[in-house]
This record gives C-alpha cells, sequence and structure tokens, in this order.
C-alpha cells in the first residue's frame, strides 16, 4: 500500500516539470498579445478618399441622428420642377423633364409605355425603378388619367385590330373535301384536331355519316356538338372488294382490326366467295353494331 500511495523523489520532480509547462501554455498567448495596430492606408488612393468622405459625413452629422437613414431627398432634381395636371400614359419625355424626373427616370417610363405598359391607377408610378415615392407625393394629385377610349379587347392602342379566328360559318362544310385550313375555322377547332381529322378521313376512305366524326381521338363531345350542325357529309368514301381484298388490305383500315379481317379472309377460304354482304353475319365476330359499321366500306362488284 506504501508504494501505491507515496511518490519518489523523481515521480515529484516530474509533476512539477508538468504543471510548470501546462502553465506555460495556458500564460503564453497572453505574454505575445499586442495591441492592434492601425492598417497602413495610402494617401491618394480610392480606399483613402472613400475613409475621409465618411469622416466628413459622421463629423457633419448631427448627433441626435440615427447612424442609418435613407439618404435626404430634399435637394434632388425630382423636387423641384412644375406642377401641372398630366396623364402619364400620354405624357412626353419633355412633360416628365418639367415635373423635375430625373432623365434615367424617364427613360425608364418611356420603355415602360413602349412595351405596351400601362399605368392604371397614380400607384402605378411607385412600380417605376428609379421613381422616389418624394416625386410620387408631389405629383400625385395632378395625375389625371383618362379612360381607354376602345373598349374592344382585340384591339391594340394603334387601332389595329388582332385576328380574330372566324366562328361563323356561312355555308356547311362538307367533311369529306374539307382541308385543315376550313376545318380551323370551325369554334373549338384547332390545328391538332384539324389534322386528325383529315388523317382519319384518309384511313377510312371518307365519312360516310357525321356521327363518325365524334370517333376521333381528343375531340369533346360538347365541341363535336357544336360544329355538328356546320357540317355535311358528301361524296363517295373508298370501298373494298369483299372477295378480293387480303388480310393486309383490310387491316389498313381503322375498322377492320386484325382479328376481324382473319375472321373474314378465313371465312371466304373455307366457305367460298360472299354471295351478298348479309353472309357477313355468319361470322360470330360481326355483330349487329360491326355489321353496319364495316358494309359502308364494302363491296361485291
Amino acid at each position: 500500500m506504501e508504494d501505491y500511495l507515496t511518490f519518489s523523489y523523481r515521480d515529484r520532480i516530474g509533476v512539477i516539470v508538468v504543471l510548470a509547462l501546462v502553465l506555460v501554455v495556458y500564460l503564453l498567448p497572453l505574454l505575445f498579445t499586442s495591441r492592434k495596430k492601425d492598417f497602413p492606408v495610402l494617401q491618394g488612393t480610392v480606399l483613402s478618399d472613400m475613409i475621409d468622405s465618411l469622416d466628413t459625413r459622421t463629423k457633419t452629422k448631427d448627433p441626435g441622428q440615427p447612424s442609418f437613414q435613407h439618404p435626404d431627398y430634399s435637394n434632388r432634381q425630382d423636387m423641384a420642377g412644375e406642377l401641372f395636371p398630366f396623364d402619364p400614359n400620354t405624357l412626353s419625355p419633355e412633360g416628365w423633364k418639367r415635373l423635375g424626373l430625373p432623365s434615367k427616370t424617364i427613360l425608364t417610363i418611356t420603355h415602360f409605355c413602349s412595351k405596351g405598359g400601362k399605368f392604371n391607377s397614380p400607384e402605378d408610378l411607385l412600380k417605376i425603378w428609379g421613381l422616389s415615392r418624394i416625386f410620387y407625393e408631389r405629383v400625385k394629385q395632378f395625375i389625371q388619367i383618362q379612360p381607354s377610349s376602345s373598349k374592344n379587347p382585340h384591339l391594340t392602342n394603334s387601332a389595329i385590330p388582332l385576328f380574330v379566328k372566324p366562328h361563323l360559318i356561312r355555308s356547311l362544310v362538307n367533311i369529306n373535301d374539307a382541308d385543315t385550313t376550313l376545318l380551323i375555322s370551325l369554334p373549338g377547332i384547332g390545328s391538332k384536331l384539324a389534322s386528325r381529322i383529315v388523317n382519319f378521313r384518309e384511313k377510312l376512305g371518307g365519312f360516310y355519316s357525321l356521327e363518325q366524326v365524334g370517333e376521333i381521338y381528343g375531340l369533346q363531345d360538347s365541341a363535336f356538338q357544336k360544329i355538328k350542325p356546320l357540317l355535311q357529309v358528301a361524296g363517295q368514301v373508298k370501298k373494298f372488294h369483299l372477295n378480293m381484298a387480303s388480310k393486309e388490305e383490310f387491316k389498313l383500315h381503322p375498322y377492320f382490326r386484325w382479328n376481324l379481317a382473319n375472321a373474314i379472309v378465313e371465312f371466304r377460304n373455307q366457305h367460298g366467295n360472299f354471295e351478298n354482304l348479309e353472309a357477313l353475319r355468319n361470322i360470330p365476330l360481326v355483330d349487329s353494331v360491326t355489321f353496319l359499321k364495316i358494309t359502308p366500306y364494302l363491296d361485291l362488284k
């Protein structure tokens, strides 16, 4: 026990040395700390001019004034100028200059108006970059915005009518020979739908009923019901020879899918040529709806 609880002379010297080192490390930063020296600034440089300007402002500032505040606009150009009633939408650059507005702000307003911008209320002036509230408060009681003379939303400031898509069709449109330009004139029909109508018509070989137009992808029923009174069906449709057409020819038609085309050709190969169109009803895949749908495109001649 005595060996563990007592220190030898060597141990005591070691402990003293360690404590001394700890004390030196702790006090070392305090011994080498020196007073902060001012950063040297060369005279005649931009930095020295800025410091001199800041010192001048600090010395001339009212001691009771806050350190940070908005600049004083009392001596600005926009505090001077002639006051008169004006409309900011029609006022010329010379008029803005008479009011005391700086040239840069006048250019901003001129650019804003040239791009079609318009002041609808006096407060809209505050949206102009560079226009101070001091100027606005001085002139706001003289602002007189005239109402627009044109109530037609399709007229520009120069009174030139914009393009308006015609919706009135003087005569019925034959859906079997109308091109995309004529179809676009129909209400609710854009370029994409017009192209789909033409493509579907070419694949069908022509429309035999107006109801077929309602099958076009993307054409909503409300739009179809709107244009239906403006359409008519005239002309012949392209027909297949029922006893001579191949499976590949049938499959090119939207109404003859592969299974139906295959069934028709296989039935014809097993039972011989069709004597009439009614014989198609003997094929299981040809129900009453399908029969009425495909027979206008079939012929035995």
